[in-house]
């Protein structure tokens, strides 16, 4: 996944490739699909036909693959094999596709989504104290099987490459594996995020065998602190046991745990328990009071206490076998700070040993709108599911029309707009969290008041009422 990452940076700081790019946007009629998705198959040996324009576009996408793999010492072999999979071919064309669109940016944006994070039902068993959905029933409009299969497909055509399904709790609706086996066979990765409490080996079997790769299961502290959290008692073991299920089942894995003053010192704890349960990641989650979650702004750490926190998972990450990662942007400026060899994000680590501020730049911090975007269970989208700010509607929109050139987006991309955080000399690898900001201050290019550079504007959270 590192070197994916890499070939990527390799290709986005390759000073001929928007030059040579510039007309391989577009259909193929002929071809009958994307001609940069035709290229980059025919380049890297995944087809054998194509018509003569789609031929002459899959010599430049090659100079250009192999200019990235240079970039990092990779050679032709090996990104044919890191590429096998259809998710990560579809990632390439995206940033192929965002270099000829929006060019060479700090940060990068893409052509689409790396990923859309997809409220697919509000239903759910459980009743969070900190839920940004305030789920517990399903919505009257709720998209329908016929809709969400329709969202997949405009999806898979705008070129995204990973769809996590969520809520809610998206075990609770009856198509969910109609829906993840429809998107996997479109060459999606297909997540889904639950509370865990209904992974049984036979609801684990099933998500493997539909299509689901990865799984994110919700812990926030340990037996007591967990079930207070989340408002159903005896919810600790089974989510618990879902882990277990999950795990052995073969599915990749992943632990997320809202941080917040109730919980912050069980995050060692936590920790301990995903090494001994065998799970592949650890991810903290910022508190950020939306949903539910403006009923406790109490709940929120100081920037101080997430400094230490992030430092403490930062250095961890050298002894642990699992990856510790976080949705706090200033993962990566902690990162650069520590001198260390990581580029920690909230997808994943990757090794970038001397290029760590070049690859940190390339991810960028937060991606609302920028890597990302999300869908509401009614087809609402927004920049991320934290951020309660309606930017369009599958059922309505266009969506490759909304993501090149929805001015929400366009500013969410610009960290120099952004106001203290644009001034900062680590704006483009970390730029703050939006949603905290907008959630805080009804304002998305406020600052972060969670990032130690930012002290007084958290000082100044007491004095303000959280946006509705």
């Amino acid at each position: 996944m590192d070197m994916n990452v890499e070939i990527f940076a390799g290709i986005v700081n390759n000073p001929l490739t928007k030059k040579a790019l510039r007309n391989l946007s577009g259909s193929c009629k002929t071809c009958g699909d994307k001609r940069i998705k035709i290229a980059i198959d025919y380049a890297l040996g995944y087809r054998s036909d194509a018509c003569w324009k789609c031929r002459a576009a899959a010599k430049v996408v090659k100079k250009v693959i192999e200019a990235g793999g240079r970039a990092f010492n990779v050679d032709m072999n090996e990104i044919r094999e890191k590429f096998r999979d259809a998710y990560w071919r579809k990632g390439l064309a995206s940033v192929i596709k965002g270099i000829a669109h929006f060019g060479v940016r700090k940060p990068f944006v893409p052509g689409a989504p790396f990923q859309v994070v997809w409220d697919i039902t509000y239903s759910c068993n459980l009743r969070c104290k900190h839920c940004y959905a305030t789920a517990g029933k399903p919505l009257q409009d709720e998209l329908t099987t016929d809709e969400a299969l329709e969202t997949i497909d405009k999806l898979d055509r705008l070129g995204v490459t990973i769809i996590a399904f969520s809520g809610g709790e998206p075990l609770v609706r009856r198509d969910i594996f109609e829906l993840t086996r429809y998107a996997a066979e479109k060459g999606i990765y297909v997540a889904i995020a639950t509370n865990g409490t209904l992974i049984t080996e036979e609801i684990a079997k099933r998500m493997k065998e539909n299509g689901v790769g990865y799984v994110q299961i919700s812990l926030d502290g340990m037996k007591e602190t967990h079930e207070a959290f989340r408002g159903i008692r005896g919810c600790f073991d089974k989510t618990v046991e879902g882990i277990r299920n999950a795990v052995k089942t073969g599915l990749f894995v992943n632990v997320s745990m809202t941080v917040t003053r109730y919980n912050y010192h069980e995050v060692p704890k936590v920790v301990e328990l995903c090494e001994k349960l065998g799970v592949n990641w650890f991810m903290h989650y910022n508190f950020i009071p939306t949903g539910r979650g403006r009923e406790i702004v109490e709940a929120d750490i100081t920037p101080e206490q997430r400094e230490e926190l992030l430092k403490w998972l930062y250095e961890k990450n050298y002894s642990s076998n699992i990856s510790l990662l976080s949705t706090a942007p200033q993962f990566a400026r902690v990162a650069l700070q520590c001198q260390g060899e990581i580029v920690p994000t909230h997808f994943y680590n990757v090794n970038a040993g001397e290029r760590l501020k070049e690859l940190a730049e390339f991810i960028g911090g937060c991606g609302a709108g920028r890597f990302y975007f999300a869908i509401k269970a009614n087809g609402d989208i927004q920049p991320c599911v934290f951020f309660p700010l309606k930017v369009g509607n599958v059922r309505e929109d266009d969506l490759e029309e909304l993501w090149l050139h929805n001015h929400v987006f366009e500013d969410l991309r610009d960290k120099d707009i952004l106001e203290g955080c644009g001034s900062c000399g680590y704006r483009y690898v970390c730029g703050g969290c939006r949603a905290r900001a907008y959630n805080y201050f009804g304002d998305y290019t406020k600052p972060d008041p969670g990032c130690v550079n930012n002290r007084r504007w958290w000082e100044r959270i007491s004095k303000i009422e959280v946006r509705a």
